[in-house]
């Protein structure tokens, strides 16, 4: 990786600190083979090695940290991930921790890439078909239900303390009976996700809602605007950060209640149906590659909500701040 690459512009006589990276990077990887071929017996020198290499790592992050300041760049939290995984394989194969206990990185990903017949319909089983319709039944609902209680009050005061009560329902307790309800494939799941995801989005839109100073509403009655045309031109609007921060929410609760919901039944498929068969088999290394699936999923799509938040509002000052 070239300094240019990283943003950053070395000065006369200084090599840049990208270059530099193969410092820790070499230091690391001699420490990894040394833990395989010693694991669970390695001198106390080794661990001497190890603090020396994190000190040299944790001061290389935070010189190119300081260089990065008021730029946008992937490096150091990259450095900082990658020091990370290094500390914990180094920690599971030099230190014995039993793999059921802790397995090292490199078994998960192992299992990552051999298992992906049995990883992909999980994917689809539980994301695509239960996470996803779930997140967009329960925003739509809850987004629905906020613009009637917005235009009666005498309906809001009813529902909001009925969404109070539900949305501190625990998810174990939801799951079973929806499973009762729905049945054991997909369709359950879903209604345990809406259940989740649409108090979240009622409330953050009626906050949304209400956003709109006094003034800008009182011109808009200055100009004769109904209340429809109110809510299109400036409350939706000002509304649509609180409908993205809900959206965002959604997105790792639907997520987290499909794969819950599967613990109560499901078909022989599924992230949920496979973490609880693989924990009961001892099979740590399938359970993390599940979590390494469910957790990538839910940072992209996350990442993709915020990338279209920035589309959609770049007019907020709390983006023109930034």
């Amino acid at each position: 990786m070239s300094a240019n690459l990283a943003g950053i512009q070395p000065a006369s006589g200084d090599v840049g600190l990208p270059a530099s990276l193969a410092m820790p990077i070499l230091a690391f990887a001699i420490l990894i083979g040394w833990a395989h071929a010693s694991p669970g017996a390695v001198p106390a020198l080794f661990w001497v090695a190890v603090l020396a290499a994190w000190a040299l790592s944790w001061w290389l992050n935070h010189r190119i940290a300081e260089r990065l300041r008021g730029r946008r760049s992937l490096l150091p939290p990259l450095i900082f991930g990658l020091v990370l995984f290094a500390l914990w394989e180094i920690a599971c194969v030099g230190g014995g921790i039993p793999f059921v206990l802790m397995p090292p990185p490199s078994a998960i990903l192992t299992k990552l890439f051999a298992s992906g017949g049995t990883l992909l319909p999980d994917f689809v089983q539980t994301v695509l078909k239960s996470a996803l319709p779930g997140w967009a039944l329960g925003g739509f609902a809850g987004f629905a239900v906020a613009l009637a209680c917005d235009r009666s009050p005498f309906l809001r005061r009813g529902v909001l303390p009925i969404a109070d009560f539900v949305s501190a329902l625990p998810i174990i307790g939801i799951a079973p009976i929806m499973v009762m309800w729905f049945g054991f494939d997909w369709q359950s799941k879903v209604a345990v996700v809406v259940a989740m995801t649409f108090f979240p989005m009622l409330i953050n839109t009626l906050a949304g809602l209400s956003a709109a100073g006094h003034q800008e509403r009182d011109l808009m009655r200055s100009y004769g605007a109904d209340w429809g045309t109110t809510l299109l031109r400036l409350r939706l609007p000002m509304a649509l950060p609180f409908i993205f921060n809900a959206l965002k929410i959604n997105a790792t609760l639907a997520l987290i209640g499909a794969i819950v919901a599967e613990f109560f039944g499901t078909p022989t498929v599924g992230m949920g149906f496979r973490i609880s068969t693989e924990i009961g088999r001892m099979g740590l290394d399938m359970v993390w590659a599940e979590i390494v699936v469910a957790a990538l999923a839910g940072s992209m799509f996350y990442g993709a909500l915020t990338l279209l938040e920035r589309a959609a509002t770049f007019w907020h000052p709390s983006f023109r701040t930034r």
